[in-house]
């Protein structure tokens, strides 16, 4: 059964979705700010966020929140960690493939997650020990038992551009064993992907919390792994860990072979 929170953050997941979708069809007439070099929030961001924000406020007024676009607000035992677009590149190109992620974080770690794909009407949740559900099936991470023929996921974040050199030499290396590595563009998907088994693997530096705190715990909760690049613990995904990390994920075998060859390879030296 579905928990009392979960179900709030599908509320406000689905309303932040229906204003991604009201204005699809006026991309050109939507207001772009570069945040950072090459990394872009539109008004569509925030509007989608005020919304969810808006639900969970309605629901637990006394939370607090952070936000991708609106920052730490509340002083609430809880957090609710929000990106209300992840995937803003694709969304302004018309790439069909962003999403909707809120994760809510206790201690530094997610309890309860959704992510929510409004184009595919695909919705993910979990709840710590409860498991991970895309609609109403469970979800399971896949059993490949290693790198060879695995399908593996990646990204070129805009603030990790000096480590580049590194990260396409690790992606050569792996290239010699696994299938194939995509770069979809959105963080939260890809993660939600790996919990359902589209992807055996992810791993990608410089993500933050509303990136990755919901599908970090889709992951787990559908029986894979997450670390860092060198297998330690990720850090707390609220308030106090707001720079960006390096992930990798996966089910248990083959997160701990992803991780080992991302080292061997010399990229995790880079941080």
């Amino acid at each position: 059964m579905q928990k009392p929170a979960v179900t709030v953050m599908v509320k406000a997941a689905r309303a932040a979705g229906n204003v991604l979708l009201r204005h699809m069809n006026r991309l050109d007439a939507i207001n772009v700010v570069e945040k950072e070099r090459m990394d872009y929030a539109s008004e569509v961001d925030g509007l989608a966020e005020a919304e969810i924000v808006k639900e969970l406020k309605r629901a637990m007024p006394d939370c607090s929140i952070l936000g991708e676009e609106t920052g730490a607000s509340g002083r609430g035992r809880s957090t609710f960690v929000i990106d209300p677009l992840d995937g803003t590149s694709n969304y302004l190109h018309g790439i069909p493939h962003w999403c909707v992620s809120i994760a809510l974080v206790e201690g530094g770690e997610p309890q309860h997650a959704v992510i929510f794909d409004p184009l595919r009407n695909e919705l993910f949740t979990a709840s710590k020990g409860g498991g991970a559900v895309l609609n109403d099936r469970k979800l399971r991470v896949t059993e490949r038992k290693d790198l060879t023929g695995a399908m593996l996921i990646t990204g070129f974040p805009p603030r990790e551009r000096e480590r580049l050199a590194p990260h396409l030499a690790c992606v050569g290396e792996l290239l010699r064993e696994a299938e194939d590595i995509r770069r979809t563009g959105s963080a939260a998907l890809d993660l939600a992907y790996v919990a359902c088994g589209r992807a055996d693997g992810y791993f990608e530096a410089g993500v933050k919390p509303w990136d990755i705190a919901a599908g970090v715990l889709l992951v787990r909760e559908a029986g894979g792994r997450v670390t860092d690049f060198r297998g330690a613990a990720t850090g707390p995904m609220d308030q106090r860990g707001i720079l960006g990390r390096q992930l990798v994920a996966g089910n248990l075998k083959l997160s701990e072979q992803l991780q080992k060859a991302i080292v061997g390879s010399g990229y995790a030296a880079a941080f």
